[in-house]
């Protein structure tokens, strides 16, 4: 028996299977957190292209001057600009606000104490020629791993914000 008992402990096969089972958890966990961070990060610059993109026509007046335009009209050219790389329409909040001086555009924070998204104070105003414009997009991006993943939700219900701000003042478009 204790010859056996030897033997068994002798024996190496399945080192490789075990050695892998040890380490599995932790290396899928690593794997499936860089994956979601990555697409995180892939989220946030298309929304801040197309930010940018619809902008500048918010910039250069040529939104304004161009008859009938308001958020539902901006949220569309956003919404064209992401490459339909996730839904858009109808889920994405827009702010657009006016101000004086560039240092009086000082915005608080979208998300409250409890995980929300605040959008009571969001407003829709382009502005005129030589007005300073803050434009800001959000997005609820849910994710995709909710156990692993959950170190990056900044929103209840294991979702994340996704955040675009452009800040500049309107060229003197006559308008």
């Amino acid at each position: 028996m204790l010859q056996r008992l030897r033997a068994w402990g002798a024996d190496r096969r399945g080192v490789a299977a075990v050695e892998f089972a040890m380490i599995a958890a932790p290396f899928f966990f690593l794997i499936f957190g860089l994956l979601e961070i990555c697409v995180i990060f892939i989220m946030s610059s298309v929304l801040e292209h197309g930010l940018n993109e619809a902008a500048r026509g918010i910039r250069t007046g040529q939104l304004q001057n161009g008859g009938s335009f308001d958020r539902d009209a901006f949220e569309e050219i956003v919404c064209s600009e992401i490459f339909d790389l996730f839904a858009c329409e109808g889920a994405i909040e827009l702010d657009v606000k006016t101000y004086s001086t560039f240092s009086s555009t000082a915005n608080p924070s979208a998300i409250d104490e409890d995980g929300n998204l605040l959008t009571d104070d969001f407003e829709f105003d382009p502005g005129g020629a030589n007005d300073i414009v803050v434009v800001r997009a959000f997005y609820e991006w849910e994710l995709m791993t909710p156990i692993l993943s959950a170190p990056l939700a900044n929103l209840s219900n294991n979702r994340r914000l996704l955040q675009s701000t452009v800040v500049f003042r309107n060229e003197p478009f006559g308008g």
